[in-house]
Formats: structure tokens, C-alpha cells, sequence
């Protein structure tokens, strides 16, 4: 059996683990590179495998770091299956399709302004492949095995994090292969707590945080100190943020300051249509997280849905004191961007990061307190103060990672980690070496391990 590396290696984007094993070809995760110009690139090159040969993909979850590049497979000609768990088949809905409308719109703007060396310039994928990818989609229940054929099956068990978010146990060839996915922390205000990890001969565990500690502190505490010390000031606050589950997370915490009275009445703006779709997700998926009907509502009312163009337009076109809320997370595109052009500037604005921001991401810039970013073309200066909220962090920390690891029946014979930027990789295998004396390597990207 060989185990291939071809993604979520020495950076935490673009997953991609392909699995050889006689006539099977399985393909754990399927997500888009992002952040740096070089790691983007590689979502331009042709598939590092033959496409028609696939068996199954099977999915952890919908973020497009995991899921973003299927569109590109179904245009390349894949037909077969695409595992998930039903919650990630409609957030997968939602997201595909949002990331293919900005593809497409992003490519006619940088023909429109002569932004790029292409004439035309072309998306990586169109709306049509992102139709033809989600056609494949094939949801299975949790904790429910489903066979591969001769020797192969697997099952997809709970790992927190977002709505459907799960690690992949794989039985192959005799051998059992656990993938965790992105591991969501024990205490998340939304989800429920990832399930102990079954045992497992081999294991690939992500390490997004595996050199830090989340902040202890309050987040209220911290979103009601911004917001004060903002408005004082009469400015705006700019929240670039993830439309699956760091909005629903935000907008909960905002509904519960205001009806704490620790907020001013402010207006709120949600300029993200795809966020309030994810919303309605949360209704029907009530089991798979802690929020009570109520809180959904709360979440539901306590901002103004900006839906049009011109509605956002409209919002860039007022002054504070305001929040606005409004993808993408990282700053890498969307309707964000319009506001930070606008918002930037003053200084009496407050840019708040309530996410990671990966390497060469516009969000990173921001976190870095970059002088100006970059967008549409034009270097924009960046006046407005940068904060960012650590404690709001869907995935657990290094101290949350080795508890979940401390709950496998028995240790793996060797663990891989990925999905982390070199320093925090190698910090997690330390630590894991270290504390549970289990042989630990980082792989590098495209490496391949006979197992």
C-alpha cells in the first residue's frame, strides 16, 4: 500500500491524500491550494494522478482547503463517487458554488482591467464543473461503515470543527488508516466535541495550532472591548470572516453582547448571502451542534442581511458607527474586499481578524500590520487598527490536539503530521514524540511512504 502526500504538506492548505492499494485508488480530501502565488499555482497544474483510475474521494469536510478543487476533477473527467458526511454535501452546496461565481467573476475583472497576462482571462473552474462536481456527492451518516469493494471500507466519525466535519477511519489491505481531519475543539461554542479516535495502525493528524495555545481569555470580553473602543471613536468595524461556522459563531456572540446590554445598538451589517445560507444549514442539522432554536433565531435577526451589489455598495457609502461582517475570512476575495478599500484608510476604523490567517493571505498582511494590501491592482493603506481575536479558533490547540490523541485505544505504528506550516508541524511531532512516545515524521509535499 503507498500513502501520497499531495497536499496539507509543509502548509496548512490544499489536502490531498491519495491511497494505492492493488486496483483501488482512494483520494482522502480534495481541497484548493491558497495563500501564496507559488502554492496557488498548483492549482493550475494538471491532476498528480490519472484521474480515470480513482476508485472514491472521500471528504472530511466543506472548507475549500479540503473540498475546493473537485470542480477542477469533474472538469478533468472524474465520474465516481465523492464520500461526505450529509452535512458537508450541503455546505459543499453552498460553497462550490460560491467559490465558482467568484472564479468566474474575479477572471471578467481581471480582463475587464487588464490585471492579468491572460486575454481573456480564465477562472480555474466554472459554475458547470462545480454542478457536475456536486452531482457526485454521496452522503453517508456518521459512524456508519460503507464498503469500497474487496478489503477497502471505511467510516466517517465526528471530529467537531464545522457542521459535518468528520475523520476518515479507512480499512485497507489488513491495515486501519485514521485521517482526522481538521479536529475541532472540546469547548466550541457551536459544535459538539470530535468523538475519541478509534485505534488505528496508521495515523495523519492535522496541526493548523500545533505550536500555540489559544488565548484564555473571554472572546465577549474582547468583541465588546473592539466595539466600545471603535465607536468611541465613531468608526467602523470590518470583520473579514469564514461563512461556515466563524459567522454563525460571531453573530451568536453578538446577539448574546446585545442582549447583555455590553454592546451599543449599533447597526450590523451581514454582507455575505452565502453565510446566511449556512445559517439555515445549522436549522436543518439541529443534532450535530449546541445551539438552541432560539439562538438560531437570535443569530438570524440580529444582523441586516446585505443580499445585491448595490446594498453593499450602499454600506461602503455609510459611516460608522457600524460592524460589517463579510467574507472571505483570510481576505483572499469576495465582497470584503470592497470594504477594507473603503474602510482601511481611516483611522478611525477597526479591521478585526477573528481567524487563522494563512501565509501570504491578505489577511496575514493585516495580522503582520502591514503599512497597505494589495487589492484590485491598487496598493490600499491600511490606517485603521488590526485586531485579532485567537480565541475564536475553530481547531484545537497543541494541548487540545494531544488530548484527543491520548484517547486512542492503542498507539498507531507510525503518525504523519500535515496540514500545519513547517514550524508548527514540527512542533506537534516533537511534542507528540515527547509526551506520547509514538514514531512521528512531517511528510514534505508530493512524498511518498510505502506502508
Amino acid at each position: 500500500m503507498r500513502l501520497t502526500f499531495l497536499g496539507a504538506a509543509e502548509t496548512v492548505t490544499g489536502s490531498k491524500y491519495l491511497l494505492e492499494y492493488e486496483d483501488k485508488r482512494i483520494l482522502v480530501d480534495c481541497g484548493l491550494f491558497q495563500g501564496t502565488k507559488n502554492l496557488r499555482l498548483r492549482n493550475w497544474a494538471s491532476p498528480a494522478f490519472d484521474v480515470d483510475s480513482l476508485t472514491a474521494i472521500i471528504l472530511t469536510h466543506a472548507h475549500l482547503d479540503h473540498s475546493g478543487y473537485l470542480p477542477v476533477l469533474a472538469q478533468a473527467g472524474y465520474r465516481g463517487p465523492v464520500y461526505c458526511t450529509p452535512g458537508t454535501s450541503d455546505l459543499c452546496e453552498i460553497l462550490l458554488l460560491d467559490s465558482a461565481k467568484l472564479q468566474e467573476e474575479e477572471a471578467s475583472f481581471s480582463t475587464r482591467h487588464g490585471l492579468s497576462r491572460h486575454h481573456p482571462a480564465l477562472p480555474l473552474y466554472t459554475l458547470k464543473n462545480a454542478q457536475d462536481a456536486l452531482r457526485l456527492l454521496a452522503p453517508r451518516a456518521f459512524d456508519v461503515t460503507t464498503e469500497l469493494g474487496l478489503h477497502a471500507a471505511f467510516r466517517l466519525l465526528p471530529a467537531g470543527h464545522i457542521l459535518g466535519a468528520a475523520s476518515v477511519e479507512l480499512r485497507l489491505g489488513g491495515q486501519t488508516l485514521l485521517f482526522s481531519g481538521d479536529i475541532g475543539r472540546p469547548c466550541d461554542p457551536l459544535m459538539h466535541a470530535p468523538h475519541a479516535p478509534p485505534r488505528a495502525d496508521v495515523l495523519v493528524v492535522e496541526s493548523t495550532y500545533g505550536d500555540r495555545l489559544h488565548a484564555t481569555v473571554d472572546p465577549l470580553d474582547e468583541i465588546a472591548a473592539v466595539f466600545a473602543d471603535t465607536f468611541r471613536r465613531g468608526g467602523v468595524v470590518v470583520i473579514p470572516c469564514f461563512a461556515v461556522g466563524r459567522a454563525q459563531t460571531l453573530l451568536h456572540y453578538i446577539a448574546s453582547l446585545r442582549e447583555a446590554g455590553r454592546i451599543a445598538r449599533v447597526p450590523v451589517f451581514l454582507d455575505s448571502p452565502m453565510a446566511t445560507s449556512v445559517t439555515q444549514t445549522y436549522v436543518r442539522h439541529a443534532s450535530e451542534h449546541r445551539l438552541t432554536r432560539s439562538q438560531l433565531e437570535a443569530i438570524e435577526h440580529v444582523a441586516t442581511i446585505v443580499r445585491t451589489v448595490d446594498e453593499s455598495k450602499a454600506v461602503c457609502a455609510r459611516k460608522g458607527p457600524m460592524v460589517v461582517i463579510a467574507g472571505s475570512g483570510m481576505a483572499t476575495g469576495g465582497r470584503v474586499l470592497h470594504h477594507l478599500k473603503v474602510f482601511a484608510p481611516d483611522d478611525r476604523n477597526t479591521i478585526l481578524l477573528v481567524g487563522y490567517q494563512a501565509a501570504g493571505t491578505r489577511g496575514a498582511a493585516l495580522a503582520a500590520h502591514a503599512p497597505a494590501i494589495k487589492i484590485f491592482g491598487e496598493y490600499v493603506p491600511v490606517r485603521a487598527r488590526v485586531a485579532s481575536l485567537d480565541s475564536m479558533s475553530a481547531h484545537a490547540d497543541y494541548a487540545e490536539l494531544l488530548d484527543w490523541l491520548r484517547g486512542m485505544p492503542e498507539a498507531p505504528s507510525h503518525t504523519f503530521v500535515t496540514h500545519g506550516e513547517p514550524a508548527a508541524a514540527d512542533a506537534l511531532r516533537r511534542r507528540i514524540e515527547e509526551t506520547l512516545h509514538w514514531p512521528c515524521s512531517v511528510p514534505v509535499y508530493k512524498e511518498s511512504v510505502q506502508l
